[in-house]
């Protein structure tokens, strides 16, 4: 609910919970059905979770609807202005145009090896083994959207400290950097920049951001969290990140420097 009225996003996500109901359904019913966890279906019916194209296609198939889910994603959901939680940063990325991705921690999901992000999830040990694996899955699959037809234009800045960050293993950093370096230096649409550990202090050490331009010219921002995100498309929030990019990638290596820095980096891991 959004200012006390029902969006399209709580309507998908109820009629998603009606339909496996009218079924005569449990969750965990559902859940082989669709080829996914039980967590997963529990957070989607919550609303804690978006469903993604893909679950919605497999619900679909399963309950033989001819498609009526995953158009209303498409056709509705689309058009909300609601919180992130009911539109997810994969619904973000899967409408963009454009992708803008600051990060200083990680290797940005989009461009994560398996293994890389399987050490992410599991860092700490505070994800149970079927969450860490839902996530798993789901970032992988999110990953498909740079491969399509239609995929957008992403250019990401990424503090060196993330590629310094040991995260699983040595093996598992010098294989991402590796990876972040042929992408880097293969995709067409993918431009990727390196602000070095000699740069003094800037904006973007605040966090990581997301600014997502759609093709039907709108833009809004991503705020990740441990506990969700924050969407923005007020002006003054999307002129403000806007500085803070054009900040960081002042300080940033051109493209070509990033990739000689990446090789370097992985052959150190290795």
């Amino acid at each position: 609910m959004t200012g006390g009225q029902m969006t399209a996003a709580t309507f998908l996500v109820a009629e998603l919970r009606r339909a496996r109901m009218r079924r005569g359904w449990s969750q965990e019913d559902l859940a082989k059905a669709v080829n996914y966890s039980a967590s997963m279906v529990s957070a989607v019916e919550l609303g804690q979770q978006p469903p993604t194209p893909k679950y919605l296609e497999q619900f679909d198939k399963a309950l033989d609807t001819g498609g009526l889910y995953g158009r209303m994603l498409t056709d509705l959901v689309a058009l909300d202005k609601a919180q992130v939680w009911l539109r997810g940063a994969q619904t973000i990325v899967g409408q963009a145009a454009k992708l803008r991705w600051y990060e200083p921690l990680y290797v940005p999901g989009l461009l994560q090896t398996e293994a890389y992000a399987r050490a992410v999830f599991e860092a700490g040990g505070l994800l149970d083994p079927d969450e860490v694996e839902r996530r798993l899955t789901e970032r992988m699959e999110n990953q498909t959207v740079l491969s399509g037809d239609h995929s957008p234009h992403l250019i990401v800045i990424i503090d060196e400290a993330a590629i310094r960050r040991c995260v699983g293993d040595r093996k598992i950093v010098s294989e991402q950097v590796s990876h972040l370096a042929d992408i880097a230096g293969e995709h067409p649409r993918i431009r990727v920049h390196v602000v070095p550990q000699a740069a003094a202090e800037y904006p973007g050490l605040g966090g990581p951001f997301l600014l997502a331009s759609g093709r039907d010219g709108t833009e809004v921002a991503f705020l990740g969290s441990h506990i969700g995100g924050q969407e923005l498309d007020r002006s003054e929030d999307l002129d403000l990140l806007r500085q803070v990019w054009e900040v960081c990638l002042g300080e940033a290596y051109t493209p070509r420097q990033t990739i000689e820095l990446l090789r370097e980096v992985a052959e150190a891991w290795s």
